[in-house]
């Protein structure tokens, strides 16, 4: 730790098991308190020792998220603040926002034409064939004119079954409707025609993308996280095996349990990708492997660091610490690739292991259970949060059994 992390403000906005990951790590990388910046935290936000809580009215609009960070880091020297946060939405509102935070606060985000490019799924798609990598096959749906009475989505090429979200998730956080869902399986054209009928009376005029399904269940998912220094080197990137993945609608993707694993061949696509797009600051991929062909498939770049990036920390290398050493100190370390194996798991292994199927990589999940939650900090010594932490853990019983009680060779 530098005599400049020990003057540190460190600031997360919201209030999820991600924020709190992301407060964890900038905790341990600069011992300094954290201050989270939120609505309505979860109880192991707002439990927390080491957390600081400063209200931010849920739906904040740009000035107010502005004002709120200039008014903790008021009279504070150049780069002795950093902001971080963990949706879409947010990521463009800071990168926005970067004139008027910097010098005082680092924003580790791209900037906003760079999230806009990789942030739309139809971008995406070309972004992809660009550096050679392969995305899935996807026909883009915009509803720019659906208030006209004569619009219709065109028609869709692909086979059923089909996937559907949206090309940009900020448009999609703004609407509300009766079974939103953060990604559609559809299974017939009546499903589909379903969809655009809930999404055009809520209001959505956004790009919508529909992608071919791509086989397999939650084990054949892949995540990568990089952090691409200020000079557009990649800094430090690792990876992990997706084991199993949260399928409650609105948390469906989500990964909840993983192993780390080095997998040198995404990373190259993932940094030509990097490179393509111009990118800085911290970025998450979902990739798939196709079960037909063992080739990866692309799914997207997230423009943030990703809510599962503890993996990195308990992998033994805490993606903070680069980001600090780049755009606080101003000295870039050396490109740091991450091999340690390690499981990192929300869930309990009893649950975890009805999900695999495969008896080589249950003997691994043995092996190394109980892993990492990301939740359970020793620094943090409430009783009452550590009770609450273990009672949300075995939620996850309950929660499985409604949404998916067995694994499938389509992972829903």
């Amino acid at each position: 730790m530098t005599a400049r992390h020990e003057r540190i403000l460190p600031v997360v906005i919201g209030g999820d098991i991600g924020v709190y990951a992301i407060a964890r790590q900038l905790h341990e990388a600069t011992g300094q308190r954290v201050t989270v910046l939120a609505n309505a935290p979860i109880d192991a936000i707002s439990r927390s020792t080491y957390i600081d809580i400063e209200p931010l009215p849920a739906h904040a609009a740009r000035d107010e998220i502005r004002d709120a960070l200039n008014g903790l880091a008021a009279g504070r020297e150049p780069r002795s603040a950093v902001v971080m946060a963990n949706t879409d939405a947010m990521a463009t509102i800071l990168a926005s926002l970067r004139s008027d935070l910097e010098p005082v606060y680092a924003v580790p985000f791209p900037d906003v034409d760079v999230i806009d490019r990789v942030s739309d799924k139809g971008a995406f798609g070309r972004i992809c064939d660009g550096a050679g990598v392969r995305s899935p096959r996807q026909v883009v749906v915009d509803f720019s004119g659906a208030d006209d009475p004569d619009w219709a989505a065109p028609a869709i090429d692909i086979p059923f079954p089909l996937v559907a979200k949206a090309a940009v998730g900020a448009a999609y956080d703004a609407v509300e409707f009766p079974g939103k869902r953060k990604i559609w399986f559809v299974d017939s054209a009546a499903e589909l025609d379903s969809l655009w009928v809930g999404l055009r009376e809520a209001g959505f005029r956004s790009t919508f993308v529909v992608q071919e399904l791509i086989a397999g269940d939650n084990t054949a998912m892949r995540s990568i996280t990089a952090y691409v220094g200020s000079d557009g080197a990649v800094r430090l990137i690792g990876s992990a095996r997706v084991l199993l993945e949260d399928h409650a609608p609105t948390m469906i993707g989500n990964p909840v349990a993983m192993i780390t694993e080095a997998f040198p061949e995404l990373w190259a696509g993932a940094e030509r990708i990097l490179t393509a797009a111009g990118y800085r600051g911290f970025a998450n991929f979902d990739v798939k492997i196709d079960p037909a062909t063992g080739e990866p498939v692309f799914f997207e770049i997230n423009p943030r660091i990703g809510r599962n990036s503890f993996y990195m920390t308990a992998a033994g290398a805490n993606p903070m610490v680069p980001m600090l050493a780049d755009l606080i100190d101003g000295e870039p370390l050396p490109r740091k690739e991450v091999t340690t194996e390690i499981l990192y798991s929300l869930v309990p292994t009893r649950l975890l292991l009805r999900y695999i199927r495969d008896d080589a990589l249950a003997a691994r999940i043995r092996s190394l259970a109980p892993g990492t939650d990301p939740l359970r900090d020793p620094a943090d010594r409430s009783l009452v949060r550590a009770a609450l932490v273990e009672a949300q853990r075995l939620n996850h019983y309950r929660k499985f059994k409604r949404y998916y009680p067995k694994p499938t060779d389509l992972s829903y």
